[in-house]
Order: C-alpha cells, then sequence, then structure tokens
C-alpha cells in the first residue's frame, strides 16, 4: 500500500508505503487452519481495577502498535512481489514470508503464540480461566498482572 501525505500548502510531505498481503485470497486448511485474536473481557479487567483500587495500586496501560509481527508463521506462505520492487527478469517469482504481516489470517495467533511463550520464559503463570492474563511476582512481595488484548 502506498500513501502521500500533504502539507497544508499542498506540497508533498511524505511518502509512505507498507507491505501488506492480500489475506482475502487464503483458503482455510491450505493456506492457514486456526484463526484465533484476543478479545478483551471487562469482566477480569473490573476486576483488576477494583482490585488495584482497594490494595492502592499503580495501574500503567500501554498501547502496543504492530505488536503481532513479531510471530513467526509456522505454515509456508508466498506473496507476490510488491509493486515498484519487481526483480528485472524474475517477475514471475513469489517471495516466502518467515514472519506475519498485517491481513494474514494467522497473524494475530502467531503473535499470540510468539508472546505467550515470552511471558512463559520469564517466569511469568498464565491464569488457567482467562489465557490472556499473565502475572509475575517476586520475593519482595511486588507483582505485576499482564491482561493481553488486540483492539
Amino acid at each position: 500500500m502506498y500513501k502521500t501525505k500533504f502539507k497544508l500548502d499542498g506540497h508533498v510531505d511524505l511518502l509512505k508505503a507498507q507491505l501488506v498481503v492480500k489475506g482475502y485470497k487464503q483458503k482455510t486448511s491450505i493456506d492457514y487452519y486456526e484463526v484465533f485474536a484476543l478479545v478483551a473481557q471487562l469482566d477480569p479487567i473490573r476486576m483488576v481495577i477494583a482490585l488495584a483500587a482497594q490494595k492502592k495500586w499503580q495501574i500503567h496501560k500501554m498501547h502496543v502498535k504492530y505488536a503481532f509481527l513479531n510471530g513467526f508463521l509456522e505454515e509456508e506462505i508466498y506473496v507476490d512481489q510488491p509493486n515498484g520492487y519487481v526483480q528485472k527478469g524474475h517477475e514471475g517469482k513469489v517471495l516466502g514470508l518467515k514472519k506475519a504481516l498485517y491481513s494474514l489470517k494467522q497473524a494475530p495467533r502467531s503473535g499470540y503464540t510468539w508472546i505467550d511463550t515470552y511471558f512463559q520464559e520469564n517466569g511469568f503463570l498464565k491464569c488457567p480461566h482467562e489465557p490472556t492474563w499473565y502475572i509475575k511476582s517476586n520475593s519482595h512481595g511486588n507483582i505485576i498482572i499482564i491482561g493481553l488484548y488486540v483492539i
């Protein structure tokens, strides 16, 4: 995708490019097997906020853009060469993806797998009833509770 940003006077300010995959062309059981995205459940969020208020804990909210682009793909996915970057003499060749890109059906799932592995390798315990919530405490009684979701 190509975008041109203009200044107020009409002159070109910025040229932007983003590689986006045509995920709508993917077929179930051929290109991907499972679609998954984290969904924010309001009840656990309310419970953690109430607990934080009662215990006088600090609450920090953080937005992370492009977080699930770190996920590695389990399937082999190939994409056409992007317009403007087609190699001369190799027009019929395709590119193999190693990591997820936007609009892939399996991108949210691979991103969740990546972050889940990261948290568990770093000592966080996953809530058995809410798979998007993690908790970690230290010997000083400090605690961190993390809730993940895609919006």
